[in-house]
């Protein structure tokens, strides 16, 4: 397998992972945790969003990364099992919301980075889930709570994940450049 197969595979995993990650921090972890309800975190100053949200600005970075390593194929099927993942974890309340907002942000993560992904990797990655996180929390809160009153927040933090990623993105993109693998 190569160095590229093997870092595809982490992706993958890491990606796969976000999930349930989301899942745990939006019952146990944050600030404020509301009974009931979600565990907050501070995204702004006077803006706060489920704890869930970082994991899954960073899930939209990984699934570019994932087909970036092993392809659109890969990244599809990913799509598709984490879609199903997000089901079987989400509150029986949220299943449907939390699923499709998985599915549909993501699909159109893929739809962005796919055309851009040659024209340069941060810049893909960077437009592609600005779209990706903005599906999400449109579809989540408009289905789950069938109002956009927290779509701030939800946006802050998904773009922070993606924000803190970007020298990461950087950094491979360079390593990549350097041994022709670009």
């Amino acid at each position: 397998m190569t160095k590229q197969r093997a870092e595809g595979f982490l992706f993958l995993a890491g990606f796969g992972l976000c999930i349930p990650a989301a899942n745990w921090l939006i019952g146990h972890a944050g600030t404020v945790c509301v009974p009931q309800g979600p565990c907050l975190i501070p995204v702004a100053p006077g803006v706060m969003a489920p704890s869930g949200v970082l994991m899954i600005g960073l899930a939209l970075v990984l699934r570019d990364l994932v087909q970036r390593r092993l392809g659109v194929g890969w990244a599809f099927g990913a799509i598709l099992a984490g879609a199903a993942l997000s089901a079987l974890l989400a509150p029986p309340a949220l299943v449907v919301a939390s699923a499709l907002a998985f599915l549909l942000s993501e699909l159109a993560d893929l739809g962005v980075y796919t055309p851009l992904q040659r024209k340069g990797l941060a810049r893909a990655v960077l437009a592609s889930s600005a779209v990706g996180l903005v599906v999400d929390s449109v579809v989540f809160l408009w289905l789950a709570f069938g109002s956009l009153d927290y779509l701030a927040g939800q946006v802050i933090g998904k773009a922070w994940m993606v924000l803190l990623s970007l020298p990461l993105i950087a950094l491979l993109r360079r390593r990549d450049h350097r041994l022709g693998l670009a």
